[in-house]
């Protein structure tokens, strides 16, 4: 019985091939060190067994299942082959270090296949998976043994098959749906055949694995669940050949929420499930969808008024499941131009802010700027906001009210700034560089002559987008001493969908910074003078 009183009947293998199918993804090809990375973080997040690659295919494919074999001592290491010695022994020598090795061979068990694909004959294809079994067994002990286009194959034949396999030696019998061909109904009616027409299927475990060509992979593979399957293969978002595999998110959390109908449980630490999301993502350059199940960027979002409302009073009136569960920060109060200042200062609340009524002002002015430019103005683009307008623990001497650039490939870059001075005053000046943001710190020289050297310049996207806010971090050392130290350093940091705007606010608040501090140098100095 689980925390939540709901009685587990039995334990789910999970089985990810995402360093195998997932890879077939067209342009999804990972190098060895890549690979790891990934076997790395799904070791971690409690992965049963990784398929981690086809040995055969290729040198690096060897070589990737080669060193996650010996790296990777907490799951099962599995390598694919065809039903051949070629191949087995390539898997074999791959896998020879792993602590727990599994060599996955099988042949094709639909017509189809048998008669197009392998040109032979049942009883051929049946003896040639059965000798590739016995060859497996010589070097593992663990042998799985994949049926493939299982859902289309004659079930009489399909018992037979495995019914000599695990004779041979099979430890799990994989019921590939190859080409996402079934339904739920159709695909969990074939599991619960193999269950009672098998007579040996005790000695095996049942392992599915679906594809999505007719967006039913995940519900075919849970209707397998529900009838006995006991290993389920998956990827990381859902990636695969064509339309790809049932994502592990998807599979893992419904297994997970719906306890009560499944009765099994996973080993699963859910709360990885998104940061390897995001990893596989950026490893392959796949993008996730946004409105992908679990990990999609609309997953935990809520732009809906009503939806808003019941969410900010009792998250389980829009959400089954807990974000943080899955790795996720929180829910997503999307925010917009419509927004008010009660559902601003609530959401700024949440985040930890406590502003005072000053701070709030200039936050939710920042806001409707930032809100006007953008659909949406999500969690880290008020922490940027936020950042950019409120935490400057020092006196702002000089603060910019207008930047102006003119730039292109055939023009000078020139900027023009309006700066408000420390007794209330406005300068204006222009000046030309080597670029706008140049011109720009020229500009700015020129109003506040406050000698200093850049050191570093950085920018970094707050959020997703072409709309998206930019950050741009800056480091400035002082020409003259400050305090007696002739190398300090100043760092500024500015925020803004316009990166030329966010550039401008960096430098000024580093030089504010830099003044603040020679200010602070100063009266040290004087009060000093006057105590002696």
């Amino acid at each position: 019985m689980d925390e939540s009183g709901v009685n587990i009947e039995d334990r789910v293998i999970v089985f990810d091939t995402t360093l195998r199918d997932g890879e077939q993804s067209p342009g999804a090809a990972l190098n060895v060190d890549e690979k790891l990375e990934i076997a790395r973080a799904l070791e971690e997040m409690g992965v049963d067994v990784i398929e981690a690659g086809f040995p055969i295919s290729s040198p690096g494919d060897f070589k990737a299942v080669q060193r996650i074999a010996r790296e990777i001592r907490n799951c099962v290491i599995c390598g694919l082959t065809r039903a051949n010695k070629q191949d087995i022994d390539a898997a074999a020598e791959a896998l020879k270090d792993a602590a727990y090795p599994r060599i996955h061979t099988g042949l094709g068990v639909s017509d189809i296949h048998i008669k197009y694909k392998l040109r032979t004959t049942r009883e051929k294809a049946l003896e040639q998976g059965v000798e590739a079994v016995k060859y497996a067994r010589k070097f593992v002990g663990d042998v799985e043994y994949y049926a493939e286009d299982a859902g289309r194959a004659d079930p009489e034949y399909l018992y037979q098959v495995l019914e000599a396999v695990i004779d041979a030696g099979a430890t799990v019998v994989n019921i590939p749906d190859t080409t996402g061909y079934t339904t739920p109904d159709e695909f969990g009616a074939l599991i619960r055949g193999i269950r009672e027409h098998v007579p040996n299927i005790d000695r095996a475990i049942i392992s599915v694995h679906c594809h999505n060509d007719l967006g039913m992979a995940t519900a075919n593979t849970l209707a397998g669940v529900l009838n006995g399957a006991r290993q389920v293969e998956v990827t990381v978002n859902g990636i695969g050949a064509r339309a790809g595999n049932p994502s592990l998110e998807e599979v893992v959390m419904a297994l997970k929420t719906r306890r009560d109908i499944f009765r099994v449980d996973t080993r699963i630490d859910t709360r990885r499930i998104y940061p390897i999301s995001r990893l596989v993502s950026q490893l392959t350059g796949i993008p996730v969808q946004p409105n992908k199940a679990i990990v999609g960027a609309n997953a935990f979002a809520h732009s809906s008024g009503i939806h808003q409302d019941g969410v900010l009073k009792e998250r389980t009136t829009y959400e089954i499941i807990n974000p943080r569960d899955v790795g996720v920060p929180d829910s997503a109060i999307i925010l917009s131009a419509r927004s008010g200042r009660h559902g601003l200062r609530h959401r700024l609340a949440e985040l930890g802010y406590e502003l005072d009524d000053e701070q709030f002002e200039k936050v939710y002015q920042r806001f409707l700027l930032v809100a006007d430019k953008k659909k949406t103005v999500d969690t880290r683009d008020l922490e940027a906001i936020v950042a950019d307008e409120v935490q400057m623990f020092f006196e702002e001497t000089y603060h910019l009210e207008h930047v102006q650039v003119s730039c292109g490939n055939h023009s000078i870059p020139t900027a023009t700034v309006r700066i408000r001075g420390p007794n209330g005053e406005i300068y204006c000046d222009a000046d030309h560089g080597t670029g706008p943001v140049d011109a720009v710190y020229r500009a700015i020289n020129r109003v506040i002559k406050e000698p200093n050297e850049l050191i570093e310049f950085s920018v970094q996207a707050v959020t997703e987008g072409i709309d998206a806010v930019g950050r741009v971090t800056i480091r400035i050392q002082a020409d003259e001493p400050v305090n007696g130290d002739s190398r300090r350093v100043f760092s500024g940091h500015g925020a803004d969908t316009d990166i030329i705007t966010a550039s401008a606010k960096a430098y000024m608040f580093a030089l504010n910074r830099l003044i603040a501090a020679r200010r602070e140098a100063a009266n040290a100095r004087n009060g000093k003078t006057r105590s002696d």
